[in-house]
């Protein structure tokens, strides 16, 4: 009843609630927003290992571009639709990073460098456009276009990161894995406890769980030579897609992540 009376006591509310598409963020979020990134890795490791590179990239460049214009012409928020654009945006945004080094011999060191200026240069104009940053702002067109070009360039610096730190720094998949767990519980430990800027907070831990999930998930797929477990990417990323797909119909039954 008081939430209803506050809406009604501020113009235009019930319309920008109906336009927000993006979920309320839970422990659930950040639980399938982890095994997204995970999934993302080991799934652009297996395509692109096992076909044609350029080919494979293009297909899932034409894929995101499809989940993400169904993301923009929803009506309203769906958590299947949501979560497959992140899914894709994870598998593309893996593919971008590894381009760069494979491909034009980037080392990590510098295309985590340009993707975290990218990244700054899309959060300073979309708060010299929109004065906010927030993800509870999401009720327009352009900060939806904002959102996902930001969400698309943080899995981008989460992979390029991810794999400075396992391969250029050699600390491996498992202990890069632990760094970024350690790092995670700064923006959370800040905001609880401390007051930091929730705004931050979020984007920070956002950042951070690229390459958390990315590094875990490469231990987990990669071979004993490369200092994993050998489970294989193709079946790794089954078994994430599978947490994925369960969580978020779970999601689209309770509707926990609506506001």
């Amino acid at each position: 009843m008081a939430r209803d009376q506050l809406l009604q006591s501020r113009p235009g509310a019930h319309a920008r609630q109906a336009l927000s598409k993006v979920p309320e963020v839970t422990a659930l979020f950040w639980i399938i927003k982890v095994l997204t990134t995970g999934m993302g890795e080991t799934t652009s490791d297996f395509l692109v290992k096992r076909y044609d590179p350029q080919l494979t990239v293009a297909a899932a460049g034409v894929v995101l571009a499809i989940s993400l214009t169904v993301q923009l012409v929803a009506k309203r928020y769906s958590a299947a639709i949501y979560w497959t654009a992140v899914v894709m945006v994870s598998v593309f945004g893996t593919m971008a990073a590894d381009v760069l080094h494979v491909q034009f011999k980037v080392p990590y060191v510098a295309s985590s460098a340009f993707f975290a200026v990218t990244l700054a240069v899309i959060f300073g104009l979309w708060y010299r456009s929109e004065k906010t940053l927030s993800i509870h702002s999401i009720t327009t067109r352009r900060r939806e276009l904002f959102y996902w070009a930001t969400v698309l360039t943080t899995f981008a610096l989460g992979t390029a990161t991810g794999d400075m730190t396992a391969v250029t720094l050699h600390l491996g998949y498992f202990s890069s894995g632990l760094l970024f767990a350690g790092l995670i519980a700064i923006p959370a430990l800040g905001h609880w406890k401390l007051g930091l800027n929730p705004i931050f907070a979020f984007w920070f831990a956002y950042v951070v769980t690229r390459p958390l999930g990315a590094s875990f998930a490469d231990w987990m797929g990669v071979s004993h030579q490369r200092g994993g477990l050998n489970w294989g990417t193709g079946w790794v990323s089954l078994a994430l897609a599978a947490l994925i797909a369960a969580f978020v119909g779970y999601l689209g039954v309770t509707r926990k992540d609506v506001a």
